[in-house]
């Protein structure tokens, strides 16, 4: 279950990430290689004040990756029809768009 290989994830914009999920489910793999990725050490280390927290429920419930940036704004991706390559790259995305020196760093 190793996650894609993709450019180093930053938390330096980011206050929170809730994952929340059914193991039992068939659709979840994105979602979980997901959290490997932003619960890694090397992405941690990037914001040590950046809560990562992971919600198991059994409940057969759709899995769901809630992300909370400093300014206030939520992120929510449905992770049963996105691949963990789609959810990173939206978060990027995101993350790049709130820090200015990841949008000279992305220029370069």
């Amino acid at each position: 279950m190793a996650a894609p290989s993709r450019a180093a994830v930053v938390l330096k914009a980011v206050k929170k990430i809730v994952v929340q999920f059914c193991p039992f489910e068939a659709n979840v793999r994105s979602t979980r290689e997901f959290l490997v990725t932003v619960g890694s050490e090397k992405a941690r280390a990037t914001n040590m004040n950046c809560e990562v927290m992971t919600t198991v429920k059994h409940d057969k419930s759709e899995p769901v990756v809630d992300i909370t940036f400093m300014d206030g704004e939520k992120l929510v991706m449905k992770g049963a029809k996105l691949t963990s390559g789609e959810m990173l790259t939206a978060f990027q995305s995101c993350c790049i768009a709130k820090d200015p020196q990841a949008k000279a760093g992305a220029n370069k």
